[in-house]
């Protein structure tokens, strides 16, 4: 799809048009935009009536409008129309030309770029096809911001649909790969690709099996993750596989994949079942040992709510008769299955030689508007400092400093003698917005780690202004620090 001289002209032409981010929005105006965000096209048309080419561009590709002839070509430049509709980006309409592919601008705080793929069941005014390939969706947008962004050498795009996960990946990777077992999204994401003249290596095959026998320094995946019975009605988010077995296998092969030290992220769904811990169903996916891994939980959703948003994700309205259809059967696999509700969230694996790997399991539905990718970095860098120092001695040989981002909460009532303390919580202001609740002498612990004396002097002081044992207050604390330590809520000096 899409010939090198054709992505040529068409590079030209977006740049001649400033067709990016900025631009759009300028032109648009910022309540306009945010109402195009909403699926509010009116405002957007109003505003790009008279953009010139950016707004020819804009009514055509972004709001799925048609557009003249001779206002097409003007935004075209020296691609010429009938070359356009040759290669699939338009198709004629009566007199008019209307886009038949997505191609949009997106970018990062680095530079933008052109995102290739089909158009959404709003924009085509029905169901999506079979082998529909996604654009800039919710799911592509979580996952690049919860990937971490160090630099490496080489890194895997795993079913890399339209390619988004891959632009990313060329501003920290030097080598990027990425597959997917559908030709037509490869074939788009070729096309993202030359279209901003980025070299990536593309390969066709299921799962793994395109990069069989290579490593890789990192690994990101957006996996036909949804949850349900064992089909494939769109290759973009079903896999074959029944319940969560997609999101199963890359945890388990994944690391397989990574060389010593590389980390692996994905998305992921997992179900919640009658009498079975969410933790423990994930945990068991990971391969015997050499796997350090984080599990976040974004969000869980009942069946019924689940059913209903994949079915409109698709175009297919739940109150017709093909909905109603879909539904039962989506449902009466649930409930044969015994599940309560779907989760979702992020994995980050790193392979490693550690006898005694980390494995973790939290749950992070609050809201919170920093990106969790360098959390997801950072989490790791923690996790490796307290394997070499999380011991009883390293510990407690260890400065400590309490960030300023980390604020202490204190909730009173009233009591005989003044305000007596409810709860103490301390509260990480930044990335996911931790939280811990504490004791009057956990609070007074951290007050005195300022980098000046080791957290075993700090220990010894406070439990001779308590009047407590130093042996008892050392063994209660420990795990508070560790604890604290893994949330970036207390750092080494």
């Amino acid at each position: 799809m899409f010939s090198d001289k054709f992505c040529d002209q068409l590079r030209d032409a977006f740049r001649e048009a400033r067709y990016e981010p900025d631009a759009v929005v300028d032109l648009l105006g910022g309540p306009a935009h945010a109402a195009l965000g909403r699926g509010e096209p009116e405002p957007a048309r109003r505003a790009s009536a008279d953009g010139g080419a950016l707004g020819t561009l804009i009514r055509v590709f972004l709001l799925g409008d048609s557009a003249s002839r001779a206002e097409t070509q003007a935004a075209l430049g020296s691609l010429s129309v009938s070359d356009a509709v040759a290669e699939g980006l338009l198709r004629e309409d009566g007199g008019n030309l209307r886009a038949d592919l997505d191609v949009r601008p997106y970018g990062d705080d680095q530079g933008s770029w052109w995102v290739v793929s089909d158009q959404d069941s709003d924009l085509r005014g029905a169901p999506v096809r079979p082998d529909h390939v996604l654009g800039v969706g919710h799911a592509s947008l979580s996952l690049a911001r919860a990937t971490a962004r160090r630099p490496v050498d080489t890194l895997l795009d795993l079913g890399t649909g339209c390619g988004v996960q891959a632009l990313h990946a060329t501003r920290h990777a030097r080598r990027v790969t990425a597959t997917d077992l559908s030709e037509r999204a490869l074939s788009l994401a070729s096309a993202t690709f030359r279209l901003n003249e980025l070299d990536v290596d593309l390969a066709r095959g299921e799962w793994f099996q395109p990069v069989a026998g290579r490593r890789f320094d990192q690994v990101v995946c957006n996996p036909p993750f949804v949850v349900g019975p064992a089909r494939v009605d769109y290759t973009y988010r079903d896999s074959g596989l029944a319940g969560d077995d997609a999101s199963a296998l890359v945890v388990r092969q994944l690391p397989a994949f990574l060389n010593e030290g590389g980390v692996g992220q994905l998305l992921a769904s997992w179900v919640h079942r009658k009498g079975e811990d969410w933790t423990d169903r994930v945990a068991s996916w990971l391969p015997r040992g050499g796997v350090d891994a984080w599990f976040v939980q974004r969000d869980v959703a009942e069946p019924s709510l689940y059913v209903g948003t994949w079915l409109r994700d698709a175009g297919i309205d739940p109150r017709s008769d093909e909905g109603r259809v879909k539904a039962a059967a989506w449902l009466d696999w649930f409930e044969a299955n015994d599940v309560l509700g779907v989760g979702f969230g992020f994995v980050t694996l790193r392979r490693t030689g550690a006898a005694h790997p980390e494995i973790v399991c939290e749950d992070l539905r609050h809201a919170f508007d920093d990106p969790l990718g360098p959390e997801a970095a950072a989490w790791l860098d923690r996790v490796s400092w307290l394997r070499q120092h999380g011991s009883a001695e390293g510990l407690l040989a260890t400065r400590f400093l309490v960030p300023a981002t980390v604020m202490l909460e204190e909730v009173s009532q009233p009591g005989d003698e003044g305000w007596d303390a409810v709860v103490r919580r301390l509260h990480r202001t930044d990335g996911p917005g931790w939280q811990h609740e504490v004791d009057e002498l956990a609070a007074a612990l951290l007050a005195g780690c300022r980098g000046a004396l080791p957290l075993g002097d700090l220990l010894h002081l406070l439990a001779y202004g308590h009047g407590q044992s130093v042996d008892d207050l050392v063994a209660a604390a420990l795990p508070i620090v560790r604890d604290l330590v893994r949330h970036g809520m207390v750092i080494p000096a």
